[in-house]
């Protein structure tokens, strides 16, 4: 007689790859967005300020009294308005074809280039931080301690020219990284979210900076100014263009900047772990990784690169240290992160275009009498179209990424 065949157990279920946390998907979906969306949701930015621009013009608005008896009036207006306030948007942030020297129409140039140091240190400084899944909103004190430490070394220590430099260079990468790295520790030994922290670490540096500024070791000597003494010549970065023009030094340690990131996230072993934590941290600890130590690294790198931001600021643009040495530099530079979508060529062209509003933003002002605040509102439509990629496809109608690689599997099916 036979024997009953036992019936085959089960096969187990294949284990489930852990899942990344909301956060950092969300940011992966920002960072992954393509270049066309990126161009776009700048175009929608300054379609949308252009329309602010007219509405705020007093030519418009007298024309849109009569708008549907003369609409040509009323039109034409709006086109003036527009093209007048971009046009010396421009000239005060590119060329100025109406100067007379050379010299003079170069100069907005070179201010961008000045204005767009700090912006992209601090990009990319964020940049690593967001593609290794951390919400550094640190900057802006990470500039100023970078700054301090900098200005000191530069007003007190006596050292030979390029030495001295160096030395000061130094002393604002480690500012800056000490302060990021508090961060970095915390996130990693207690589990605070960076995001507080780092804010909070900004409104420290603010006071400590106003504090710092009022004592004898900082304020400059017979001033009652919250200012520091002058920097010494010794440690200041050296004009590229001569006295005529601020470029300094600072960019081409942005350029080198950008290629040392490009190399520490794209081809060392170190930069494979930061991407790795990034995309997904409880893979990466499966792995073998240390999830805790990348934490901490990162801050550190980032600090350091938003550090040498508050060098330019202070051993170039500047000279010398006062409370107001970040301006917004930590904020925007989140916007210049973003826009680049993290990536080192990216940062450095979106540090440029967002050099060109602020330089150009006064100009425009001057000579159109258009609001400053349109420089500010670009940069905020920009933030919000690059941080929502969803709603710049819905305009233009574009696909989904990867929608169309699954329409051509599907249609491949069908007809096999």
């Amino acid at each position: 007689m036979s024997q009953p065949v036992p019936a085959a157990a089960p096969a187990p279920a294949p284990a489930s790859e852990p899942e990344a946390p909301r956060g950092q998907t969300v940011m992966h979906e920002i960072l992954s967005s393509s270049w066309l969306v990126t161009v776009l949701a700048v175009v929608l930015a300054l379609v949308i300020s252009g329309i602010l621009i007219a509405a705020a013009d007093a030519a418009v608005q007298d024309a849109a009294v009569y708008l549907f008896a003369r609409p040509s009036d009323f039109f034409s207006a709006v086109w003036d308005a527009v093209s007048s306030a971009y046009a010396a948007l421009f000239q005060g942030a590119v060329v100025d074809f109406r100067a007379d020297t050379w010299q003079k129409a170069i100069k907005p140039l070179t201010e961008t280039m000045t204005t767009s140091v700090p912006l992209i240190l601090a990009g990319l400084g964020l940049g690593i931080g967001f593609r290794a899944g951390l919400f550094n909103i640190g900057a802006q004190g990470q500039i100023i301690l970078g700054a301090v430490f900098a200005a000191w070394v530069g007003f007190t220590l006596s050292l030979p020219p390029g030495l001295h430099l160096l030395v000061a260079m130094l002393a604002a990468a480690v500012g800056g990284g000490l302060w990021a790295g508090i961060a970095g520790v915390l996130k990693a030994r207690t589990g605070a979210h960076e995001v507080i922290v780092t804010i909070m670490l900004n409104n420290i540096a603010v006071y400590l900076i106003a504090f710092l500024l009022t004592t004898s070791a900082f304020q400059k000597p017979g001033s009652t100014n919250p200012i520091s003494p002058d920097i010494k010549d010794s440690a200041l970065y050296p004009l590229l263009m001569g006295s005529g023009f601020r470029l300094h030094g600072g960019f081409i340690l942005a350029i080198l900047a950008a290629v040392f990131v490009w190399w520490l996230m794209g081809r060392s072993t170190i930069g494979f772990r930061f991407r790795a934590v990034g995309s997904n941290p409880n893979a990466a600890r499966t792995a073998g990784i240390s999830v805790n130590s990348a934490y901490i690294w990162v801050m550190v790198v980032a600090g350091a690169l938003a550090g040498l931001g508050g060098s330019a600021q202070v051993l170039g643009t500047e000279g010398v240290l006062t409370a107001g040495v970040a301006a917004s530099f930590g904020f925007d530079a989140i916007t210049v992160a973003l826009l680049g979508r993290s990536k080192p060529l990216g940062t450095f062209f979106a540090g440029l275009l967002f050099g060109a509003l602020r330089a150009g933003g006064f100009a425009m002002q001057a000579r159109t009498g258009t609001p400053i605040d349109i420089v500010l509102v670009v940069q905020s439509l920009v933030v919000l179209f690059i941080a929502a990629p969803p709603l710049v496809r819905a305009i233009f109608r574009l696909p989904a990424p990867g929608a169309r690689r699954e329409r051509r599997a599907a249609t491949k099916e069908v007809t096999a």
